[in-house]
């Protein structure tokens, strides 16, 4: 039940805060997912589709928190293997995370056969298409992201409102971070390489092999730096080459 008496509580205001900061983390992965696949329909369409993959996302969280529950019970042990223990929860890790490496995979061999720089935008990305590979990681994604509010907060209600924000912010950002994406080839690269690092994590975790996500999102935001210096010195070159040649005229 969503109750709201946690308003008058700094404590539970500490908690709200954390959680959106997790959340927003979180949901990195969803937005360069959402901005690999928008990239692949024609302009017109690329808006609607972040907007519905985003709504998406908010839809799945907030279904899976009215089913706490249920969510709850996907931790309990399904069957034992060589002396591992799987529960519901392992068994959609693992296929999130072998769904993401395979499809990372083919975005990098599709990105490096056209590296001509035309995008490839045929019939077999449709838009219903793009939005069914968005909606089978929106609920891994959510799974991920429900599990870790219940693991830090007691009130629906605070799971509720960290998760609107959250989404709302990945809203918000999500034209800007597709647009950087697409007109950055590298930095496409490197978000797919990020993809593939959350399917390997993802499928460690269903195995119980549990990597800290500040190790993940702190050498993504390392890499990231560096891309941006790079970024900046190709830019500065470029510019330098410009001046170099009208002098020359």
């Amino acid at each position: 039940m969503f109750v709201f008496d946690w308003l008058l509580s700094p404590e539970a205001w500490l908690a709200l805060f954390t959680l959106i900061t997790l959340e927003v983390i979180l949901g990195i992965d969803n937005i360069v997912f959402i901005s690999i696949l928008v990239d692949k329909l024609p302009a017109d369409q690329k808006e609607r589709a972040r907007r519905a993959g985003i709504s998406l996302a908010l839809v799945s969280r907030l279904i899976l928190l009215g089913f706490i529950a249920w969510i709850i019970g996907l931790v309990e042990p399904l069957f034992e293997l060589f002396e591992m223990e799987f529960s519901w929860r392992d068994l959609i890790m693992i296929g999130g995370g072998l769904f993401l490496l395979a499809k990372s995979t083919n975005e990098i061999h599709e990105s490096l056969e056209h590296y001509d720089g035309q995008q490839n935008k045929g019939g077999r990305h449709g838009f219903v298409a793009v939005i069914a590979q968005i909606a089978v990681l929106d609920m891994v994604f959510s799974l991920d992201s429900v599990l870790t509010a219940v693991g830090l907060v007691e009130h629906l209600s605070i799971m509720a409102v960290a998760i609107v924000i959250s989404v709302i912010v990945m809203l918000l950002a999500a034209k800007a971070v597709g647009e950087f994406v697409e007109h950055n080839p590298t930095v496409k690269m490197l978000a797919l390489s990020f993809l593939m690092l959350i399917g390997f994590t993802l499928i460690a975790d269903g195995f119980e092999v549990h990597v800290p996500k500040g190790y993940i999102y702190g050498s993504v935001v390392f890499s990231m730096f560096v891309e941006m210096l790079n970024l900046a010195a190709r830019k500065r070159r470029k510019t330098q080459t410009l001046q170099l040649y009208r002098r020359n005229v």
